[in-house]
C-alpha cells in the first residue's frame, strides 16, 4: 500500500519531514502547502509533489490524499488537526498539538469519533538512543531513579532552527518541556503525580519566559529535573542523564554513552538513526496497518495534563 501524504508548513521542520519521507518507500509526497505560493511551488518542484497549495481546505478536499503532516506554527495546530480529521484525513501534528489542555482533549475526542490515525510529534520516543534504553527498561534490565535533562538554546530573537525569522513565538513549556514530560512518563511507564515549575523574567518583546526549571515525580518516587533556557550561549540542544539502578546513561541527540563516557552503538536499534524519519515511518505504518501508532494523541494526553498544571502554577 502506498500512502499519499501532504506536508503542511514548509519551514525548518517541514523540510525535515520532507527529507524523511524521501527515505520511506511506501510513502509518497503527493502535495505540499504553505502560506506563500512561491515557497510552496519551489518545494513541490524540489520534492516531486504533484501540486502546491496555499488553501488548506482545498488541499484536504483532494480525494487521493490519505494524510497530512502538520509543521505549521503552534497556534494553527489545533484547528488544522480537527479540520483534517473531520475531512477524513489521518494526521501527524508537530508539538504542541494545541496550546491548551482543552484543545488537546478536543483532538483526542474527535480522533476517537472518527477512528482515524492521529499522532503527535513526540520524537524522543523514536530516537535510537532513547529506544535503546526503553528496550532495557521493558526487559527489566534498568529502572530509572532520576532523569536529569538540560534543554538549552541561544534564542534572544524570534528565529527558527534555520536561523530565519519566525512568524510565531516558541515556548519553553508547551513546546520544549513537552518532549521531556512525555518521555519521562513513556520511559517510566508511570503517572506523574507531582509537578513544580518556576520561570525567569519574560522577554520584553517576545513575551515569553527565557529560563525555566521543572521538577517531576511519579507515584513510585522516580524523579525528573528539567532545566530550560533560551539564554544559553554554549552547547545547544537537549541532553539527558538517565540515572538507573543498574547504570547511568547519557543521551546526546542520537548518541548514547555510559556514565563513564563509553559510547554505545545504537545503529542497530532501528532502520535509521534519524528520529524524524522513524516517527514518520510509524505514521505511515499505522495508516497501512490500521492500528494505533506509538505517540498517538491519546497516548500523549497525560503529558498535556501535566503541562496544564505547570502553566497554572506559573500563572498563579
Amino acid at each position: 500500500m502506498t500512502v499519499n501524504l501532504a506536508v503542511v508548513g514548509l519551514g525548518a521542520f517541514g523540510h525535515k519531514h520532507l527529507d524523511a519521507l524521501t527515505q520511506i518507500g511506501d510513502a509518497t509526497i503527493r502535495y505540499v502547502a504553505h502560506s506563500r505560493m512561491e515557497v510552496a511551488t519551489e518545494v513541490a518542484q524540489k520534492y516531486g509533489a504533484e501540486k502546491a497549495f496555499t488553501d488548506y481546505s482545498e488541499l484536504l478536499a483532494q480525494d487521493d490524499l490519505d494524510g497530512v503532516i502538520l509543521a505549521t506554527p503552534t497556534h494553527m495546530h489545533h484547528a488544522q488537526t480537527l479540520e483534517a480529521l473531520r475531512a477524513g484525513k489521518h494526521v501527524m501534528v508537530e508539538i504542541p498539538m494545541a496550546d491548551s489542555l482543552a484543545g488537546v482533549q478536543e483532538i483526542v475526542d474527535v480522533q476517537r469519533e472518527t477512528g482515524l490515525i492521529a499522532m503527535a510529534g513526540h520524537t524522543r520516543r523514536f530516537n535510537p538512543s532513547h529506544q535503546y534504553l526503553h528496550h532495557k527498561i521493558a526487559a527489566g534490565e534498568l529502572e530509572i531513579q532520576q532523569l536529569d535533562v538540560q534543554t538549552y538554546f541561544f534564542r534572544r530573537s524570534n528565529m527558527n532552527a534555520l536561523g530565519e525569522p519566525r512568524s510565531w513565538t516558541d515556548h519553553l513549556l508547551w513546546h520544549h518541556a513537552a518532549h521531556t514530560v512525555d518521555l519521562f512518563q513513556y520511559q517510566t511507564g508511570e503517572k506523574i503525580v507531582t509537578a513544580n515549575a518556576v520561570q525567569g523574567p519574560k522577554h520584553p518583546e517576545l513575551g515569553i519566559a527565557m529560563d525555566m526549571s521543572i521538577q517531576l515525580a511519579t507515584d513510585t518516587g522516580k524523579i525528573c529535573t528539567l532545566s530550560l533556557s533560551f539564554n544559553n550561549d554554549g552547547p545547544l540542544g537537549t541532553f539527558f542523564r538517565y540515572i538507573g539502578d543498574t547504570g547511568t546513561y547519557l543521551a546526546r541527540y542520537d548518541d548514547l554513552f555510559t556514565g563513564k563516557e563509553e559510547q554505545i552503538d545504537v545503529s542497530h536499534v532501528d532502520v535509521s538513526m534519524n528520529g524524524i524519519e522513524l516517527q514518520d515511518r510509524e505514521f505511515v505504518a499505522a495508516i497501512s496497518e490500521g492500528r494505533e501508532p506509538n505517540s498517538s494523541v491519546a497516548q500523549v494526553l497525560p503529558c498535556y495534563v501535566v503541562l496544564d498544571a505547570l502553566q497554572k502554577q506559573l500563572d498563579y
